[in-house]
């Protein structure tokens, strides 16, 4: 079972199951929601996932399908924790920075990269990443 939690403990996230896929994601939303270049990101079944607490949601529809991506976040330290929405089914999107785990981030070498055009150009691509121009399951991928 993996565990992770926001900055200030107020909540937090477990889930069981293998994770599904590992993506970072240089899309203009990630960047905000993280405050930093891009996201990296664990893609879990929905099904073998939990929250404690009580994070606070926010929904935008800006994703390449036109669905609307919904972002969990602690109400206290502003932490995302996870996202969902239709575009990812019964899946949840994990921030891999909120694992408790320091060794889950060795594990987090993604095996997509999502946006890649928007990466900047002082960041290197994930040698072996498959790169992808939109979100999967748009049309422009």
């Amino acid at each position: 079972m993996a565990k992770g939690s926001c900055f200030c403990g107020a909540c937090s996230i477990e889930y069981t199951g293998d994770v599904q896929a590992k993506a970072l994601c240089h899309c203009k939303d990630c960047r905000k929601i993280t405050g930093s270049t891009y996201s990296t990101n664990y893609i879990v079944d929905g099904e073998g996932f939990s929250v404690k607490g009580s994070p606070k949601s926010i929904g935008k529809k800006g994703d390449d399908t036109g669905n609307t991506v919904t972002s969990y976040f602690c109400g206290d330290c502003g932490t995302t924790l996870y996202r969902d929405g239709a575009t990812f089914g019964n899946s949840k999107v994990v921030k891999a920075g909120v694992l408790d785990d320091n060794n889950a981030l060795e594990d987090a070498k993604p095996a997509v990269e999502l946006y890649a055009p928007l990466r900047p150009s002082w960041v290197a691509a994930i040698g072996g990443a498959d790169q992808k121009k939109n979100m999967p399951g748009s049309d422009s991928v």
